[in-house]
């Protein structure tokens, strides 16, 4: 079996300005951040279009001027209400945007998954989300006659997910609640790139959990990378909550010029051992442990 484990910066090479990229988790839980930080950290990664059910991951990228166009369902850091990065560049009209129900957004993935053009759906009929969205279409049932919109499949060059545990080959194991759509990301995009608390022999999938929180097959994954700690300041349950005090730290900063200056200073214009050594520092200042 092919060994696709990768250092970050390999792994993260073969991005390129103008693709399209799926960045999986939840709002502000389970979020591939390292993947996100060294994104980051390539100055030439500009113009993509981001698809996501975002946190942070959007509200960074976004501030550092990367994203072109946004596929989301919503923009959320879950404590917090709003991503003020996000929010700010919104406001500004920085970023061209297609904003879908959920259920809406959910169907583009799994049209795209299965290899269709769309997937018909009810979800959106006489709403907002069509005039706002000017090119969806709608398609009559054969069978019943009744309209329905016709969800155009998410075309995702790579898709970004973290996950708690992986083997070398791509298998993908969450141990918390939710697995989050990551599996139909996974499936919807040409290349997938795993990051992992955890890179762990294939046998010891099935020591922390049962066949069933296998996530998606190394069929499905075309890099794999040990990151942990790698979905910080998000959660990534049941190996650690999501880190408050830092996540209104980042918001807080996010408001202000010279706080954001000095918050991407200290924890984006470093590596990934340099962000995790800057947040313990944080903490410690605080007579946090």
């Amino acid at each position: 079996m092919t060994d696709k484990q990768l250092s970050i910066e390999e792994a993260l090479a073969s991005i390129e300005s103008g693709m399209t990229v799926g960045i999986g988790g939840w709002g502000s839980r389970r979020k591939p951040m390292a993947l996100v930080r060294e994104m980051l950290r390539r100055d030439d990664l500009t113009d993509l279009t981001v698809v996501a059910l975002g946190g942070p991951d959007v509200g960074l990228l976004a501030a550092a001027g990367r994203i072109r166009r946004l596929i989301y369902g919503f923009v959320s850091l879950d404590s917090i209400p709003l991503d003020p990065n996000f929010t700010q560049a919104r406001e500004r009209g920085d970023l061209e945007v297609e904003e879908y129900d959920e259920g809406m957004f959910v169907t583009g993935l799994r049209a795209a998954g299965a290899r269709l053009d769309f997937l018909p759906i009810r979800a959106g009929m006489g709403s907002d989300v069509m005039p706002a969205n000017p090119h969806l279409k709608t398609v009559r049932s054969p069978y019943s006659d009744e309209e329905y919109v016709a969800m155009p499949a998410f075309d995702i060059d790579v898709a970004l997910v973290h996950v708690n545990r992986a083997d070398e080959q791509g298998n993908a194991q969450y141990l918390g609640p939710d697995p989050y759509f990551d599996d139909l990301f996974a499936m919807a995009a040409k290349r997938t790139i795993v990051s992992a608390e955890k890179v762990v022999p294939t046998s010891d999938l099935l020591t922390e959990g049962s066949f069933h929180t296998l996530l998606f097959s190394r069929m499905y994954a075309s890099a794999v990378v040990e990151a942990p700690n790698g979905a910080h300041f998000t959660s990534c349950a049941p190996d650690y909550g999501r880190d408050e005090t830092f996540q209104k730290h980042y918001a807080a900063s996010a408001k202000d010029p010279d706080s954001w200056a000095e918050f991407e200073t200290t924890f984006l214009q470093t590596d990934e051992a340099g962000y995790h050594a800057a947040v313990a520092q944080f903490h410690a200042s605080r007579g946090e442990l």
